[in-house]
């Protein structure tokens, strides 16, 4: 019988028959959730013989909950992620004009979901513009809660925003403000904790993966309080609790500017294996990074509270509605991070049966319309492409 996936004294405890809620997406999300559910449903069984299935639970946020329940993200899919731990998502629309600011952050905050986790990698056949686009392999860890995508922000010449600018200038003597009279005025917190929990996450990974190298990107020479914070305690908190690893020599802290790392990311990829970031950082930093090894197209995403146990995996892309229904979308990020999934909830033999197919797949020139660069190969619709990744399962 289906079960839920829980967490007990700090460990994912999974059914053989695990539920894990599902938000099918919007736009492109129609087109490649079905695709995806048939490749994690053969991946699953090609490994397991039906020891092992999942039950699949859809819950809806997005457009397709507005239409349905009058709301973008209902409180029912909230509670059904909360008490299933475990979710995966597609893209989705965001409202205009009022509303959430951002569904994706709506889920992350509402959910604690405090690591943004992005592994970059280069798959064979991808187009890419860096000569040796496999030297880059390296796995983003971004805060996620913190930092000015908080959303605390107030509009130029407001009564709101004139109070906190006369509030700055008379009693905390501020006078770096060039243009008080037409200014925006925003926050960026960036705390101990906050800092503290995504470099833990980071080195807690490299650690298990055996990785020696976790570099902290920052704008500490800028920011000192705020990315400078960032820096300083997360080298304390590496010394505080990594000491034996940092002294046997299994793991190395580093840090870097982070318009450095940009620079040096591009040069000398190879230097790189996991990052932790502030989260404007980890925005830009993440899709930078998918960038050069073929675009966000393949690039898979999560984000996780290590804690709490909650996570939801997601496309990175957007929801493409000029494509929409038309069959031609690429679903290789929903699918890697499916795989992220998997290996998540320690079904890492399914992980890596989707990553091999993709590869094989990849390599062999065959793709979606989105990775063709050249006339003599032809793109293949997603459902063309999803039958080629059933065969090579």
């Amino acid at each position: 019988m289906p079960d839920k996936i829980y967490l007990e004294k700090g460990q994912l405890i999974v059914p053989d028959h695990p539920i894990i809620p599902y938000i099918e997406g919007d736009g492109v999300g129609q087109d490649i959730w079905l695709h995806a559910q048939a490749v994690f449903d053969h991946a699953v069984e090609r490994a397991y013989q039906g020891r092992r299935k999942v039950a699949w639970l859809e819950v809806l946020a997005g457009k397709k909950a507005y239409d349905r329940k009058g709301t973008w993200l209902p409180e029912e899919t909230l509670c059904h992620i909360k008490d299933h731990l475990i979710a995966i998502k597609g893209p989705l629309e965001t409202p205009i004009g009022g509303g959430i600011r951002s569904l994706n952050v709506a889920l992350r905050q509402e959910l604690d979901l405090y690591a943004c986790v992005r592994p970059i990698r280069y798959f064979k056949g991808i187009d890419s513009p860096l000569k040796e686009p496999e030297k880059t392999r390296i796995t983003v860890f971004r805060e996620n809660t913190e930092d000015i995508y908080a959303g605390i922000e107030w509009e130029a010449e407001t009564a709101e925003t004139k109070k906190v600018i006369s509030f700055l200038q008379s009693e905390m003597k501020v006078n770096q403000i060039r243009f008080p009279a037409t200014s925006s005025i925003g926050i960026k917190p960036i705390s101990i904790e906050g800092s503290e929990r995504i470099v833990r996450a980071a080195i807690d990974y490299a650690l298990e993966n055996k990785l020696s190298q976790v570099t902290l990107v920052h704008k500490g020479n800028i920011q000192k309080f705020t990315e400078g914070g960032f820096r300083k305690w997360g080298y304390e908190l590496a010394q505080r609790e990594y000491s034996q690893f940092i002294e046997s020599g299994q793991l190395s802290i580093k840090d870097i500017i982070a318009d450095n790392f940009f620079q040096q990311a591009l040069l000398h990829p190879e230097q790189f294996e996991v990052v932790a970031l502030t989260n404007l950082n980890g925005d830009y930093a993440s899709d930078a990074l998918a960038a050069q090894v073929g675009g966000i197209g393949i690039s898979p995403g999560a984000n996780i509270n290590y804690q709490t146990g909650h996570a939801i995996f997601e496309a990175t892309h957007g929801t493409a509605p000029d494509i929409a229904g038309k069959n031609i979308a690429n679903p290789c990020s929903v699918l890697l991070s499916g795989a992220m999934l998997f290996a998540y909830i320690g079904w890492q033999d399914v992980a890596e049966r989707i990553q091999a197919a993709i590869a094989r797949a990849l390599e062999a020139q065959e793709m979606t319309a989105d990775l063709v660069t050249t006339s003599k190969t032809p793109s293949l619709s997603t459902s063309q492409f999803t039958e080629r990744l059933l065969a090579y399962l």
